[in-house]
């Protein structure tokens, strides 16, 4: 017997885990929390990248690891392959998904914004809020996808862009490590461990169907 997973608990599950780290652990620490997030999303990505090249020769150059995210690789992650590839040919890839999974169902709760005085012009906006909220959902796909080029020896920068939802664009720099020292302390770890182990045995024992 398969044993199966709703897509809709993998949507509710990376929700859950953002809001715990924006709202709960750093809420006062948005960079922080970004970094976490990335972080959980990096590790499952190596661990994923591992788990989906044990039977396949090693990859001859950049371009056929790319083709292997864009195509395998995506599509045992988020159940599609990429809509389009673009590169400059000089370590650049720009990844395109016209309807990327994980933001289809995505919505901003808007009763934040009856809070603020009508005279608070500092106030953040919808929109602002709106956009926010989305970009953190962007470091665990993005930490995703860096992880699992590592694995597959290709350090990376990797950064994204939704401002055309559900679209979701993803910028590769190849050679280019931009990214700090992720500095996770003990108590850090703890948690990064927790969610790990929870999504890497979502991903990995149990195929997803549509609900």
């Amino acid at each position: 017997m398969v044993r199966e997973v709703s897509e809709s608990c993998v949507d509710s599950l990376m929700t859950e885990m953002v809001a715990c780290y924006c709202n709960r652990f750093y809420a006062n620490k948005p960079e922080l929390a970004a970094r976490r997030i990335e972080a959980i999303g990096y590790q499952v990505g190596q661990q994923l990248s591992e788990r989906y090249t044990m039977e396949r020769p090693r990859f001859g150059d950049h371009l056929e690891a790319i083709k292997f995210i864009c195509k395998d690789f995506w599509s045992e992650v988020f159940k599609k392959q990429i809509d389009n590839l673009k590169t400059n040919h000089r370590g650049t890839f720009v990844l395109q998904d016209n309807k990327f999974p994980w933001l289809a169902r995505m919505s901003v709760d808007p009763s934040a914004d009856n809070v603020s005085s009508v005279e608070d012009y500092s106030a953040p906006t919808a929109e602002t809020k709106a956009a926010h909220a989305m970009s953190m959902h962007l470091y665990f796909p993005c930490g995703i996808i860096r992880g699992a080029l590592s694995n597959l020896g290709i350090p990376c920068a990797v950064s994204a862009d939704i401002s055309s939802l559900p679209a979701f664009l993803t910028d590769l720099q190849i050679d280019v490590q931009t990214w700090d020292s992720l500095g996770l302390s003990a108590w850090g770890f703890q948690y990064c461990g927790i969610w790990c182990g929870v999504i890497r045995k979502v991903f990995s024992l149990c195929p997803m169907r549509e609900t």
